[in-house]
């Protein structure tokens, strides 16, 4: 009796270590992926909610930027991360349409999106058409006309194709009947870059990455992606009063592998609640002029669900891309 006693507690122990654990976590730093390079919209609003959860949590949280793919390579990392709650991913709109975008190339998706388990959506925000100040372009209208004029000759930036941005700008096109150059980059960051280094004529942009320039007189804003103003830019006509059906939100959100234990879940989604609500949190984001958004995980996947659905119409518009 007492070796079968001894037996038993001893095959009890790997289960006792392992509630001990999950009681624990986090006990190590955690990663969160940010799929883009420093400087778009996903690093902005992923450093400061690192940088608080992390206090929450007290455990740090570092920022990896994993760039590539128009967020493909950061994502896929992500979706294959042990799912222990150690990892997590700042992902932007773009992450719902990305597996459509592959099938319909040909490819095998990089991930699938039930790969992942929403935590909470952070921020979301219309796009904003941007263009440089000193380019020839003073109105949405000017830049639509040209674009009429001139098919195919006018050439924007992206983050990468099937993108947040790359979809933003091709649902406009299709609103305007217009026919637009497409450049893709491998984040929003490098796309506001080149932009102000004159080797592309437009860009589709978070009002995060690119408000800073539109203040110190560098870019111009023709329109916002909204069916109102923007309250950071209250002399920006959205779409809708310019007679355009193009509305588009990018949306910051965090995810977790899909398999990740229920109380690492409920540690982050709590951590990224009390991140919402935290003052040094709302001050950061302010600076930047990004609207807090946040919705907890069930409220978030309803969002996404509705949202991925709209935006896959919007790739299938776009069609199949020639491989460069």
């Amino acid at each position: 009796m007492r070796r079968r006693a001894l037996i038993a507690g001893t095959a009890l122990l790997p289960l006792a270590f392992s509630a001990a654990a999950q009681d624990t976590f986090p006990s190590r730093p955690i990663q969160m992926i940010v799929p883009f390079p420093p400087g778009g919209v996903a690093d902005i609003t992923g450093r400061p909610t690192a940088h608080v959860m992390g206090k929450l949590l007290k455990q740090s949280v570092v920022v990896q930027n994993k760039p590539g793919a128009g967020g493909s390579v950061g994502a896929a990392q992500a979706a294959r991360a042990a799912p222990d709650g150690y990892t997590i991913l700042m992902a932007l709109s773009s992450i719902s349409v990305l597996p459509a975008a592959d099938r319909l190339q040909g490819r095998t998706p990089a991930y699938e999106l039930d790969q992942f388990a929403p935590i909470a959506l952070i921020s979301a925000d219309p796009t904003v058409l941007v263009v440089r100040e000193d380019g020839p372009y003073k109105t949405l209208k000017e830049l639509v006309d040209a674009a009429k004029a001139r098919p195919g000759t006018i050439n924007y930036g992206s983050s990468g194709v099937y993108g947040t941005l790359h979809v933003a700008m091709e649902i406009f096109a299709s609103a305007a009947g217009i026919k637009l150059f497409h450049i893709p980059y491998q984040g929003g960051g490098p796309a506001v870059a080149a932009l102000l280094g004159g080797q592309i004529d437009a860009l589709a942009s978070g009002p995060s990455a690119a408000i800073g320039q539109i203040k110190a007189g560098k870019m111009r804003a023709l329109a916002v992606w909204g069916d109102k103003r923007l309250a950071s830019l209250p002399d920006v006509p959205s779409m809708k009063e310019l007679g355009y059906d193009a509305t588009f939100y990018i949306w910051s959100g965090l995810f977790a592998p899909a398999a990740t234990p229920q109380s690492a879940m409920t540690k982050l989604r709590d951590a990224a609640r009390r991140t919402a609500g935290d003052p040094e949190f709302k001050e950061a984001m302010a600076k930047v002029e990004t609207p807090i958004a946040y919705l907890d995980a069930p409220e978030f996947k309803i969002f996404l669900d509705h949202d991925s659905q709209r935006l896959r119409v919007a790739v299938e518009r776009i069609g199949k891309v020639p491989e460069k």
